[in-house]
């Protein structure tokens, strides 16, 4: 009788645990702090990189050009994706996705 009783327990579904609210929360808040990150972290990045990204594509010779390295000039001249860059009395080539800043007139003015 024992193994009867035995088997028919076997053949029972497991009872499913019942959904806690705690856990819709928990996902609820996991994505409210992945949007905060976005709209207040990621998102502006992307809107600066987008922007200088710009402004390297249209740099023009005379333009003044501050380089990942310090190094501060201006555009002599542009030959695909090397930038001459003539500081003091020096030339230097540098890579065009080396810029790090191109100051605009406003900013020179005020600075």
């Amino acid at each position: 009788m024992t193994t009867l009783w035995s088997m028919l327990f076997a053949l029972q579904e497991p009872a499913q645990p019942a959904r806690s609210p705690g856990s819709s929360f928990f996902l609820i808040q996991m994505l409210l702090i992945f949007a905060i990150i976005y709209f207040f972290m990621i998102r502006p990045k992307m809107k600066q990189e987008r922007k200088h990204r710009e402004r390297v594509t249209q740099l023009k010779k005379g333009d003044e050009v501050i380089t990942a390295g310090g190094i501060v000039g201006e555009v002599v001249h542009i030959k695909d994706d090397r930038v001459t860059v003539k500081s003091g009395e020096s030339r230097i080539i540098v890579m065009r996705e080396r810029i790090a800043d191109i100051p605009s007139k406003d900013q020179e003015r005020s600075a």
